[in-house]
């Protein structure tokens, strides 16, 4: 059985090996056919009678790119994003000249605006001067604020700086509905576009020597602890002496190939473009087109969680709560967050995932989200309904019964990562008091920045405003998704699993935890009830605890557990050799008051006033 894992181990880091490696080679090409095919699939005319992909040829044949093959990336990206700053630059300046506003024209407004001695500016003068209308128009709209009676000018000089510099804004915005986009989605769509190499010739051998090796490698390394560690109890065995999930070398090597992974992923996923060619056929057959960055997190999210999970199944195989959680929460990532979002896409309805609820998907109230929502019928009034009940009904409602375990621990995507690839590592939370209040302080600080985003954001949608006490609404929503929803929920709420423990983003920053924390704490049936005259003071229950709650010390006072942080994983109860522990969901009265002493199994609390 040893050589078994051995041979497990060795495949799967075999096929790590060759996913990390596919992302420095390849091969690439501009070719012309490939270049039409891309770039001209709506047809897209511009001003001049041209088209984007002759366009982009020419810009092509200036840099003497075109034709020209590259081996790796990384040369073919920089050289794709000097074509495409020079294809945009130069389309930017034809157009100015049919569109722009002209020289002539300038100076025609400079000798106008000046009468009586006076710098008079206003509609009556740009109707004289400008006889296209749509000029006319984008300088009303531009600098109407600058017309006679809004604005007094001194002089001319004064003039013509505030004038310069709004046509100067005016003219470089012309052509932009032509420009070739450096977005992160655009930029996939074209590295993958001329791609060359062997992740596009040959995806099945590619895809069987990355996936099909690593899915290979992990299962053979954890099928036989079923035999490995015997018939009974819940093993842990060596886990605070190996390197890897005791915040050794090898565990900060993981936290670095994370933390890598998530940049990529968040700000330059066109650099995994070769990986992301491997599920073109997983996303072509569920939602009928090509992957991009998210169908690959998503895939590997789910293989990473199958794997983990039957980890799982053989570690907990003798307790049936984390046999059932395992199973609920697996379920729901691999149906409710992967399948049929795409299956709805597949019939032209939108991408939605009906268990994510706000705070934590932050952006359901963004325009774009409901307008895509509202435009799509029947369904997508549904769907945008059905997240407003699931967030202000269900969710409180379902924490009152169950406390936030029905979430955290049986529904949740993060959860359900946590609870499987981080199991191994929910020994390194830290249990200290200073992380107790900052937890507290941190994640509630992230509930109430959502919250303020959100309502700025629907005041924003509903009024027409762009800005709220002078601060660009779109600001607000950029720095929470950058600040929250890339760097704290991914790149650290993930990438730090190995120092941090398995909960880094659940305890310290989800929103959504928060609020059923909250509901949790004082209005929930949920607890941990604690039988205080078994407790040998082992101290299993704390070491493994995820939030970073001293089980134990509530367990030697036979005080129930009612934190706002637990997210009811159940663990604690798992391990405790003596049965101390107990998850319900109780009317009783909770033992929360003061500090009892224990005597055998009957609890008796001193008189203070004795």
């Amino acid at each position: 059985m040893k050589l078994i894992q051995q041979i497990g181990l060795y495949t799967f880091i075999a096929g790590m090996l060759l996913f990390t490696a596919n992302v420095f080679i390849g091969s690439y090409r501009f070719e012309e056919q490939t270049i039409v095919a891309q770039l001209d699939a709506t047809q897209d005319k511009i001003d001049t009678g041209d088209t984007i992909a002759n366009g982009f040829k020419a810009a092509l044949k200036e840099l003497s790119f075109l034709g020209k093959k590259y081996n790796g990336e990384f040369d073919f990206i920089s050289d794709l994003n000097q074509a495409i700053t020079l294809y945009n630059k130069n389309i930017t300046t034809e157009l100015v000249t049919v569109n722009g506003i002209t020289p002539s024209e300038i100076e025609a407004l400079y000798s106008g605006v000046q009468k009586d001695g006076k710098i008079i500016y206003n509609e009556e003068l740009l109707t004289t001067v400008l006889t296209d209308p749509a000029k006319k128009q984008k300088l009303i709209d531009g600098t109407n604020w600058m017309f006679e009676g809004q604005r007094e000018y001194a002089d001319l000089e004064s003039f013509k700086n505030d004038l310069n510099l709004k046509l100067e804004e005016i003219n470089s915005s012309i052509g932009k509905q032509y420009h070739i986009s450096t977005e992160a989605w655009n930029l996939v769509n074209l590295t993958k576009a001329f791609n060359v190499g062997g992740s596009k010739t040959n995806v099945e051998l590619w895809f069987f020597l990355t996936f099909g090796l690593i899915i290979i490698g992990g299962l053979a390394y954890n099928l036989p602890n079923i035999k490995l560690l015997g018939m009974a109890g819940i093993k842990n065995n060596g886990i605070q002496q190996t390197s890897i999930s005791n915040k050794g070398w090898l565990a900060w090597i993981v936290l670095g190939y994370l933390v890598g992974f998530y940049l990529l992923l968040y700000f330059a996923p066109h650099y995994l473009n070769n990986n992301i060619l491997l599920v073109d056929p997983v996303s072509n057959s569920l939602s009928g087109k090509p992957a991009g960055h998210w169908f690959l997190y998503g895939f590997i999210y789910c293989v990473s969680m199958t794997i983990m999970a039957v980890r799982m199944y053989i570690k907990y195989r003798h307790n049936n709560y984390q046999i059932f959680r395992t199973t609920v929460v697996w379920f729901f990532q691999i149906a409710f967050a992967f399948l049929i979002p795409e299956l709805l896409v597949r019939f032209d309805k939108p991408w939605y995932d009906f268990k994510n609820a706000w705070p934590l998907d932050y952006d359901f109230f963004f325009a774009f989200n409901i307008d895509d929502l509202l435009a799509n019928g029947t369904l997508g009034a549904f769907m945008f309904f059905w997240g407003i009940i699931l967030t202000l009904i269900i969710i409180p409602v379902m924490a009152y019964f169950f406390g936030k375990r029905w979430y955290c621990s049986w529904v949740c995507g993060c959860g359900g990562l946590a609870e499987t690839v981080g199991d191994p590592y929910r020994q390194n939370s830290s249990k200290t008091l200073l992380s107790w209040k900052v937890e507290r302080y941190l994640v509630h600080s992230v509930l109430a920045f959502a919250i303020v985003m959100t309502l700025v954001t629907l005041y924003a949608y509903y009024s027409g405003a762009t800005t709220i006490a002078g601060i660009d609404v779109y600001t607000i929503q950029k720095i929470y998704s950058f600040l929250i929803g890339s760097i704290f929920s991914g790149v650290i709420g993930t990438g730090f699993y190995p120092i941090f423990g398995n909960r880094t983003w659940c305890r310290f920053g989800c929103p959504l935890a928060a609020y059923m924390g909250i509901v949790q704490r004082f209005k929930s049936k949920f607890r941990i009830t604690t039988n205080g005259g078994q407790c040998i003071s082992c101290g299993n229950c704390s070491t493994y605890c995820e939030q970073g709650i001293d089980v134990r010390s509530y367990a030697q006072k036979g005080e129930d557990i009612i934190r706002a942080s637990c997210v009811g994983c159940g663990v604690c109860s798992a391990v405790c050799p003596r049965g101390v522990l107990k998850l319900e969901n109780s009317d009783a009265p909770k033992k929360v008051d003061g500090n009892p002493l224990i005597f055998e199994n009957n609890i008796v609390k001193l008189n203070k006033d004795v």
